[in-house]
């Protein structure tokens, strides 16, 4: 192919030679809104003894508007041409200059804007004889809306030598535009791996000559499509190492992979499969924050994490830790002090390890998230054991008695403090409160120090409640006397807390199958059953009993069935499960589509569902036609939804994001829900009349 593309390029240098003042040959001209099209040739007829024509697929395209390569990307169509009418033709080879690289509706896609020239190399039959060109072309042109393009260009050449040097040099632009094919001059090694689970592809590729912007677009058969590549470069630029996620169900071909590299040179070589991925060359790179961007993002974390402790994850936590003052007075200030304190460092501790697992993760190139861990179903059943256990004892079924060294100790190092502490920063992870996902996504996108500061900041914001009384336990004198009330303060924090392990059992079902949710929970009804049963009088047996009964009647519904969604009826909103490149074709076709981005664990995405999506007025406005409903499920891991996220900079839920004629990009919405974002986001996708 690289020999044939010189003789090409020769083959036009040659004519480019013979002077002529005649006109170039061109076909007819289509037009329409969003494209010109017509054939040229350099030669305006058919030189005596000649077996080939140079001649291009002439495309004039509309500002805002594309056509696509070869290989399109994960939406598209590439340029069919039928030749079947033509007189005169052998053989006709088209060839495809590099593409370039569009992101529409979160969606990769490659193609053309502007102009393009295809390049043909055409076969005579009959050398030297009359020739006519019959070209039946389909072609699919998108910006807001696809329109398919369908018509006929024909072109006769008669005998005769005239040629231009406008279309030929035309022509030649475009040539020289196609990559350049194996052997390629420089490269002196292609390498290929795709993971296990055939979820990524990645390629290295080593060059004498540097690179300095390079794209990479591999093809590897047909359905097989790709993401966004992390591409990173090494060895003083001579190594390109790129990483894709692979969005295609189903292990791709043997690849063939074409790279750009700016203006200066295209290429597409096979690679050669390795057993092992290639390691990246370098450090990811990171974007330059500012001082003043990063306090300012801080700052919104800080106030997210504030508003995370009257969410309802995060209150019964809190709740129990202001009722243990009543339970041991309120005289006390330095254990005061000392108990909120160790509270405060509880959360950040915790808030510290999560960005630093974070940060590991997406260093080892895993996607990341905020409450990702709740997909976890070992997470999920430590959890339920640790929830269980804390209903009891707040229920009155037993009482934990550690040695009393250690109970001293603890109680003069704050250590069941610091234990509550953390538990609420475990249990604010599955829920998201405003201004905390902008926060989350700026610092995941970023650098370690962004990490650290904003994950600082929201933990300063929710231990707040707790830093305020150490820094003021006088407060707690406000509270009333301890008395035979506080029996019933701890009975509401139990069932509080009850109804929250409901919620994880019926979560752990969803992630990991009500079979496995069951036996979790057995376990843990079993821990707490025989730490009630140990007490020897009748009483605390009693309640043991009650508290097995309770628990079995409150998670029994949620794990006969896996977590799903309702079916869709008369009254239900007609959910469809999340296609990303369906909102590409339902929004060219004019459809409004409304994305949910949901999960079992996510709190905060059934507080929006309950009170706004599925109440009217949007109920109604979502139930209209013209509107697609795709609900994507992240209870369980999904790197394709993971990927949609991070098209987005967003690492945590809900999300939600509204398409249309009006808003082909998306209106992003705020993680906490209104009537009026969610109607005003439709008006806005509407193409108006």
């Amino acid at each position: 192919m690289l020999r044939r593309k010189t003789y090409f390029v020769g083959f036009l240098t040659a004519l480019s030679l013979i002077a002529s003042g005649a006109l170039a040959a061109t076909s007819d001209v289509y037009r329409s809104t969003p494209v010109i099209a017509r054939l040229i040739t350099a030669q305006n007829g058919v030189a005596p003894g000649s077996r080939s024509l140079a001649a291009g697929l002439d495309l004039t395209i509309s500002e805002g508007w594309k056509t696509y390569w070869r290989t399109p990307g994960e939406v598209g169509t590439p340029p069919r041409v039928d030749w079947s009418g033509s007189t005169n033709i052998a053989e006709v080879d088209f060839q495809w200059p590099a593409p370039e690289r569009f992101t529409a509706f979160g969606i990769q896609n490659f193609g053309y804007h502007g102009e393009v020239v295809f390049p043909l190399r055409i076969t005579l039959k009959q050398p030297g004889t009359a020739a006519r060109l019959h070209a039946a072309v389909s072609l699919l042109v998108c910006s807001d809306i696809c329109v398919p393009e369908d018509f006929v260009l024909t072109l006769d050449l008669p005998p005769g030598s005239g040629i231009d040097q406008t279309s030929a040099d035309r022509i030649a632009r475009f040539v020289d535009k196609v990559p350049q094919m194996a052997p390629v001059p420089r490269i002196t090694s292609a390498q290929f791996h795709v993971d296990d689970a055939a979820r990524s592809l990645t390629v290295a590729l080593r060059s004498t000559k540097a690179f300095d912007a390079p794209d990479i677009f591999p093809e590897a058969g047909d359905g097989v499509t790709f993401g966004a590549p992390d591409i990173r470069l090494g060895e003083d630029g001579r190594l390109l190492w790129a990483r894709l996620p692979i969005l295609s169900s189903g292990p791709p071909e043997t690849p063939r992979i074409t790279v750009t590299d700016g203006d200066t040179r295209a290429f597409t070589v096979p690679a050669t499969k390795v057993a092992s991925a290639p390691a990246p060359p370098f450090r990811l790179a990171t974007r330059r924050t500012g001082a003043g961007m990063l306090a300012g993002i801080a700052a919104l974390a800080f106030l997210g994490g504030l508003i995370l402790n009257v969410m309802p994850c995060v209150l019964p936590v809190l709740s129990i830790k202001f009722s243990s003052v009543l339970r041991h007075g309120s005289e006390d200030r330095p254990r005061i002090r000392r108990g909120f304190l160790a509270a405060a460092a509880g959360v950040l501790t915790f808030m510290w390890a999560l960005a630093a697992v974070l940060y590991g993760l997406k260093w080892a190139g895993v996607s990341v998230g905020w409450g990702l861990q709740f997909q976890n179903p070992v997470f999920l059943a430590g959890l339920i054991v640790v929830m269980t256990v804390f209903s009891g004892n707040l229920l009155g079924a037993f009482e934990i008695s550690l040695p009393s060294r250690l109970q001293t100790w603890m109680a003069n190092n704050g250590g069941g403090d610091f234990a509550t502490g953390l538990f609420a920063a475990v249990m604010a992870t599955p829920c998201s409160a405003p201004l905390l996902g902008t926060a989350i996504a700026f610092a995941l996108a970023g650098r370690g120090l962004d990490i650290a500061v904003i994950f600082t900041a929201l933990g300063l914001g929710l231990a707040l409640p707790y830093l305020l009384v150490a820094a003021w336990p006088g407060v707690v004198t406000c509270l009333p006397k301890p008395g035979r009330w506080m029996l019933l303060v701890k009975v509401v924090l139990g069932l509080m807390l009850l109804a929250t392990l409901g919620w994880l059992v019926w979560v752990m079902s969803g992630v990991a199958g009500p079979w496995t949710a069951l036996i979790v929970l057995a376990l843990a009804l079993s821990v707490t059953g025989l730490l009630s049963l140990s007490r020897l009088s009748p009483g605390p047996r009693l309640s043991g009993a009650a508290l097995l009964v309770a628990v079995t009647l409150v998670a029994a519904p949620f794990v006969s069935t896996p977590a799903a969604s309702p079916a869709p009826d008369g009254s239900a909103l007609a959910w469809q499960s999340f296609a990303r490149a369906e909102i590409a074709r339902q929004v060219s076709g004019g459809q409004v589509v409304f994305v949910d981005v949901t999960a079992d664990w996510c709190l905060t995405c059934k507080a929006n569902k309950a009170l706004v999506l599925e109440r009217d007025p949007v109920r109604t406005a979502l139930s209209a036609d013209g509107i697609t409903l795709m609900q994507a499920d992240w209870t369980r891991p999904d790197e394709s939804i993971a990927r949609y996220l991070e098209s987005f900079d967003r690492y945590g839920i809900p999300f939600n994001v509204v398409y249309g004629p009006g808003a082909p990009e998306g209106i992003v919405l705020s993680e906490i829900l209104t009537d009026r974002s969610v109607l005003k986001a439709l008006d806005r996708a509407t193409l108006p009349n």
